[in-house]
């Protein structure tokens, strides 16, 4: 199954918890194939190199860093050639919304419902779940 893991996943993986320690560790031992596009892993880069948001991590940075590259040995790689805009209240999240797209995910994996749900076009194949969520519904 391809699916999108948002930042605020990896990050709560990242911080110990449970739902989203559980989703990134069945990427890792290849349960889903996550997806990952430019735009996604400068995201990742760009919120991992945030030390005040780590300050209760159970993780180093060097640990941090350790995971992001094992979790992306795990992705695949998926180009981007085709925009989806207008589409969500916060543009900055419409990349989410084209990966999944254009590596035919089924789900996209965030605990950003509230913006991704109320976008103006409608994939009615794309599933937009928290961690919970996905957990209780796409979990073999």
């Amino acid at each position: 199954m391809d699916v999108v893991i948002d930042t605020n996943v990896f990050v709560g993986a990242c911080l110990g918890l449970g739902a989203s320690n559980r989703i990134v560790g069945a990427c890792i031992q290849g349960m889903y194939t996550p997806l990952m596009g430019t735009t996604l892993l400068a995201e990742y880069e760009d919120v991992l190199g945030r030390p005040a948001l780590f300050h209760k991590s159970r993780l180093s940075p060097g640990e941090r860093q350790e995971l992001l590259d094992i979790f992306l040995s795990c992705c695949r790689w998926t180009p981007i050639y085709f925009g989806w805009r207008p589409n969500l209240p916060d543009d900055g999240d419409n990349h989410l919304i084209e990966l999944a797209v254009a590596g035919h995910a089924s789900h996209i994996v965030s605990r950003n419902l509230r913006d991704l749900q109320r976008a103006e076009l409608k994939f009615p194949a794309l599933h937009i779940l928290t961690p919970e969520q996905f957990l209780k519904e796409a979990t073999p």
